[in-house]
């Protein structure tokens, strides 16, 4: 059976709801590894969620508001519920990046929408710049009949300055990779006040994609997130 039009729209329209996006599809090759659908039997086609800025936010945290305190990751419980739903109502199988052992998110949504990784590691969109999040995606048992997606402009390509790799104070990010450690001790240490409540300085520090930049009180979430805060 092929995947419809009409289901594609409907699932986009679904997510909308609670500010979610389609991040793009792809069918799995006959010849590499495939994750089951709802089934349990192999899947053919893949839908990747996510968001674009911080459009979901106010649906989190009207969702946050009516839970009792002390939910761990609360944002990735409420993203499986809403893609949950969404892929129960359209007969597929919702997974999470969170998700044990771990899928292949990254490749997948590079291959979903032809991105490239910056140097902060985040793919960067030649819209959203480096403000934007996989969140899951439905795993369907149906063919995904959509074009293969071209290769994005890839705008790291062209920034000379790379200030994403200069506003760091602990220069967290070279071409050595994260540094885990340092980066941790910063943010929790007297001088990572900025980073708490503002998030990440080299992230901030890219000039793309600036209509979308989360504003600070999600990034002071996000970091709070990351540091264990």
């Amino acid at each position: 059976m092929t995947f419809s039009r009409g289901t594609i729209e409907g699932t986009a329209a679904a997510l909308a709801a609670d500010g979610l996006i389609l991040r793009g599809g792809f069918r799995f090759a006959s010849d590499e590894a495939v994750p089951a659908g709802l089934s349990g039997a192999p899947a053919k086609s893949a839908l990747l969620v996510g968001q674009a800025g911080a459009a979901p936010w106010p649906h989190f945290q009207r969702w946050l508001g009516q839970r009792a305190s002390g939910i761990v990751n609360p944002l990735d419980t409420w993203s499986r519920e809403v893609i949950g739903a969404v892929a129960q109502a359209f007969g597929a199988r919702a997974v999470s990046p969170s998700d044990r052992p771990y899928l292949p998110f990254q490749q997948w949504a590079m291959r979903a929408e032809g991105l490239k990784p910056s140097p902060l590691g985040i793919l960067m969109h030649p819209q959203y710049g480096l403000w934007h999040a996989y969140r899951g995606a439905l795993l369907f048992e149906e063919e995904i009949f959509l074009p293969e997606p071209r290769e994005a402009i890839h705008l790291c390509d062209t920034c000379v300055e790379k200030p994403c790799m200069n506003s760091c104070p602990v220069d967290a990010y070279s071409e050595q990779g994260f540094a885990h450690e340092a980066c941790l001790g910063h943010v929790r240490g007297p001088g990572g006040g900025l980073c708490r409540t503002s998030g990440c300085l080299d992230r901030n520090a890219c000039p793309y994609g600036a209509d979308y930049r989360y504003p600070p009180e999600v990034q002071a979430f996000h970091m709070a997130a990351f540091a264990r805060l």
